[in-house]
């Protein structure tokens, strides 16, 4: 829960509230994903140690013995990664044993995609290129979370609009990254977009996250994904006035209101 602190405000709240069980499941599977994501936007990596080490987490999630393997793969690199990833066995195993199926295949599929766009560039040109970035980054994290729903309570909920959750929290990420983005060479926004277009893109899926909390029951799942979804609605409320980040009185004014 330390380094969940450490490397988002945004999720560790909602995560900190979720049930014992679900809890430990969602903390895993968050805390793998950032080791990856680390991964990809590392700075001192080159592409070709990238996709190296993304395939190499990728097969190792798909192995018999993950942890073993993801320790023989990240140890030679132990110099230049950050801890959040050289700690990625330990958060696998932080996962229950009943749920951790679901946060291993998705920690594969995410780390395989994630090679395939350091691969090409993270070349994005059309509004169909740009859905699949933002799929392969955060809307199958809606996917992994519906099915972590299930399997806790047996809450069903649509991965339709599972996908617009990921999607729309993502979005507004790229958004508010933009500079940060273009500095260090790449560009999210299809050919032709500027702010207007990608906030609309962004409403585009935060209503469908609407559409998809709307349908949860009451409970843990629902509780979680108010806080998050309500954050992104302030945030690109703020960009459209010409913000960027919300303050960390603003981040506990919602959460308050949100979680009643």
């Amino acid at each position: 829960m330390t380094m969940l602190k450490e490397t988002s405000r945004t999720f560790y709240i909602p995560i900190n509230s979720l049930d014992l069980g679900l809890k430990e499941a969602v903390t895993s599977a968050y805390l793998c994903m950032r080791a990856i994501d680390e991964i990809e936007d590392h700075d001192d990596l080159d592409d070709k140690l990238k996709i190296e080490l993304l395939v190499g987490v990728h097969q190792a999630f798909q192995s018999p013995n993950p942890m073993a393997e993801i320790q023989t793969l990240l140890s030679p690199h132990k110099a230049v990664l950050p801890t959040v990833t050289m700690q990625l066995d330990e958060w696998a195993q932080l996962c229950p044993t009943s749920g951790a199926p679901i946060v291993f295949h998705y920690i594969a599929k995410m780390s395989l995609d994630m090679a395939d766009w350091v691969q090409n560039g993270w070349n994005i040109h059309t509004e169909e290129d740009l859905d699949r970035y933002t799929y392969s980054v955060a809307g199958m994290v809606g996917e992994m979370l519906s099915e972590l729903w299930q399997w806790h309570d047996g809450t069903t909920s649509d991965r339709t609009k599972a996908i617009g959750f990921g999607r729309g929290l993502q979005a507004v990420n790229i958004l508010r990254n933009r500079g940060e983005d273009l500095k260090r060479g790449v560009d999210f926004f299809p050919d032709g977009w500027g702010m207007k277009e990608m906030q609309q893109y962004t409403r585009r899926n935060l209503q469908l996250a609407d559409s998809y909390i709307a349908d949860l029951k009451e409970g843990p799942a629902l509780k979680f994904c108010k806080i998050p979804l309500a954050l992104a609605h302030a945030t690109v409320n703020l960009i459209a006035v010409g913000g960027n980040k919300l303050t960390r009185d603003a981040v506990l004014k919602i959460v308050s209101r949100v979680s009643g």
